[in-house]
């Protein structure tokens, strides 16, 4: 049988903490949720791999550097309320829910919407809530939010999704342009949300989330 829970340590010794991840709230969370819950029964084997893992329909759980960093640069704290795009089978809303006060989790799928919600409350994640749709229409009844976290690649942000974003909030995508993808930090002050380069990374672009294609006769 294998040992998950020395396979989680090791992830985070040698994929997390090597990049400059050391918030407690982040290492704690990633060394308590078994990410082995969190994917397809066939797939057990492999929770660990250092990479982004597909976990099929076009889902991915994002590789643990990314997935921490992302989260390092949003510095969530105990009282906020987040939005998690794209989550699966619903691994990085069971990491969100033991860092932040509540967290609404989107998933276009709507099989693996009603999955994630059985292997969250299995994990004890009950300030979770999985809202099945559209996830560049995001959850405006929940909102708005003071962080955004989208769990895979974009060309493009929609307007709505900004709009669920918290006077003073932030929000962290991946940006794929062609082969190369950057992880920015937006801002929202104002009404208008600014972007920031935060680091290197890439992603398979969400649904929803591509640039319109224009084409030319």
């Amino acid at each position: 049988m294998a040992d998950f829970a020395a396979r989680r340590t090791a992830m985070v010794d040698t994929q997390v903490r090597p990049s400059d991840i050391t918030k407690f709230p982040i290492i704690e969370a990633m060394l308590a949720v078994p990410k082995e819950e969190f994917v397809p029964d066939e797939m057990r084997a492999a929770a660990y791999l250092g990479e982004n893992l597909s976990i099929g329909k076009g889902r991915v759980i994002l590789e643990p550097r990314t997935l921490g960093k992302m989260l390092d640069f949003m510095d969530i704290s105990g009282d906020e309320t987040v939005l998690d795009v794209g989550c699966g089978y619903g691994y990085s809303s069971a990491i969100l829910a033991r860092m932040a006060n509540a967290v609404v989790a989107i998933e276009s799928d709507e099989a693996m919407a009603a999955d994630a919600q059985e292997r969250l409350s299995r994990a004890g994640a009950d300030n979770v809530a999985v809202m099945a749709g559209p996830l560049a229409d995001g959850d405006a009844k929940h909102g708005p939010y003071d962080v955004i976290i989208l769990q895979g690649g974009v060309e493009v942000v929609p307007e709505n999704i900004l709009g669920q974003l918290r006077e003073g909030g932030r929000i962290c995508a991946i940006f794929v342009e062609g082969a190369l993808g950057t992880c920015r930090i937006g801002h929202k002050n104002s009404g208008t949300v600014s972007w920031r380069y935060a680091f290197n990374a890439g992603a398979p672009v969400l649904p929803g989330f591509a640039r319109e294609r224009s084409f030319a006769l």
